[in-house]
């Protein structure tokens, strides 16, 4: 990370805070309530399950906890083939490499940088076992298409929401759109829960057991009923051995861990859900003004968005036209240099070492490789950003692409007392 101070840096911090967090903390603390498992984690996911639409929401300790926890429920073996997309954090397809499977990455769409549905239906066989996806910067993926492919195979599909919370998808809300959801509240996320925390949505009672096991720190296995000590003495006392004294284990799929969302992380959850139409409503004000300026460019291209799709603009995305004299990496050098920090996300996992390791190389995903190297370019749109910084990041990219664009640019119209550019009269 640089040290340098940007006019407009990169989101740490990807929600606001103030007064309601605060005054949740505060009357958690003052209520007398236990710190760890109370009434304010049972309400988060209660509210947030309602949210989604999804049977079950279970807290978790962060988004990462909750992909590799819902890789536990696949009950994966040997051979099986695991499909995902290469356009995501490590995390979505991290838990994978401690598993004998074949993991097939799986080329993306050009304009949402989604999975693309394509693709997915040419590479999916009888013993793909899952895939896994991504809402790519809150724009949802093609879920109709890719659940159709999925069903006619038996292959679950999880998806990685980390970036989609308050989007929607013909109506409905990702986390419920395939068979697992996975949420981070991750500081820099759409909401937080004070850092770190995360969310596994499911609509069927035996994960959400198993998930309910595996967060309190019981073995996930199979139990059946039993009362082999059912006479010792000591059983009426028993706090955290009940189940010795009712159940006998058969099978121990894996063991147990402490990943409980705290109850001060919940009770700001809470607080934070109240107010994510607020949240996601600045993101995509601010992500409008940007298209709108972007679209008087030919040199760029700018993602269309369905009438049908709300995007959350988690990450705002648009495209460099290769042949249009306009370089990438030169754009990105110039918007730094008028004080825009620029971060591109994310490298091609299939590119990364530990999955070249793994067998993977350049030209098994042409579309996301050409987009990465070539045309993508991130920008900074969250919450926090002040109205100062949204107009100095739209005077800088004007001029930026005004600069590098090879025929007739557009007059200027967004101006920042910074760039040192004479704005034209429209």
């Amino acid at each position: 990370m640089s040290d340098r101070q940007f006019v407009v840096p990169c989101p740490r911090v990807g929600s606001t805070l103030g007064e309601a967090e605060i005054d949740a903390i505060t009357k958690l603390l003052e209520s007398g309530q236990p710190l760890s498992q109370g009434r304010m984690r049972s309400r988060f996911e209660r509210e947030f399950a309602a949210l989604v639409g999804a049977r079950h929401a279970l807290s978790l300790t962060s988004g990462t906890v909750a992909l590799a926890f819902a890789v536990r429920l696949l009950d994966l073996a040997p051979g099986d083939e695991v499909i995902v997309t290469p356009q995501t954090y490590k995390a979505t397809i991290q838990p994978l490499l401690d598993y004998e499977v074949e993991v097939r990455f799986c080329d993306i769409d050009p304009n949402s940088m989604n999975l693309s549905p394509e693709a997915f239906a040419g590479l999916v066989t009888r013993r793909t076992k899952a895939l896994f996806l991504v809402h790519y910067g809150g724009f949802p993926a093609e879920m109709d298409r890719i659940m159709q492919v999925a069903r006619e195979y038996g292959v679950t599909v999880v998806e990685d929401c980390a970036h989609a919370l308050g989007s929607r998808y013909r109506g409905r809300r990702p986390g419920a759109l395939g068979d697992i959801g996975c949420f981070s509240f991750h500081s820099s996320k759409n909401i937080t829960t004070l850092g770190e925390g995360g969310m596994l949505t499911c609509s069927r009672d035996d994960w959400a057991a198993r998930i309910e096991r595996i967060r309190s720190n019981d073995a996930d296995g199979l139990y059946l009923r039993s009362d082999q000590l059912a006479h010792t003495p000591s059983r009426r006392w028993a706090v955290h051995s009940a189940q010795a004294y009712t159940h006998r284990c058969v099978q121990v799929r894996y063991s147990g861990s402490n990943a409980t969302l705290s109850e001060p992380a919940a009770a700001v959850g809470v607080a934070q859900l109240d107010r994510l139409p607020e949240l996601v409503g600045r993101r995509q004000h601010i992500a409008e003004r940007i298209s709108a300026l972007l679209r008087g460019f030919p040199g760029v291209r700018v993602p269309a968005v369905p009438p049908d799709i709300d995007h959350a603009y988690h990450l705002y995305t648009f495209f460099v036209r290769p042949d249009s004299g306009v370089v990438r990496d030169q754009l990105l050098a110039r918007l730094e240099g008028l004080g825009v920090e620029m971060q591109l996300r994310y490298l091609p996992l299939h590119l990364q070492p530990e999955w070249r390791h793994h067998g993977h190389a350049m030209g098994e995903c042409p579309t996301a490789e050409r987009l990465w190297f070539h045309e993508q370019v991130n920008l900074p749109c969250y919450p926090g950003m002040t109205d100062r910084q949204v107009e100095h990041l739209l005077g800088a990219v004007e001029t930026a692409l005004t600069e590098m664009s090879a025929d007739h640019p557009p007059p200027l119209r967004y101006v920042s007392a910074s760039t040192g550019v004479v704005p034209t009269s429209r």
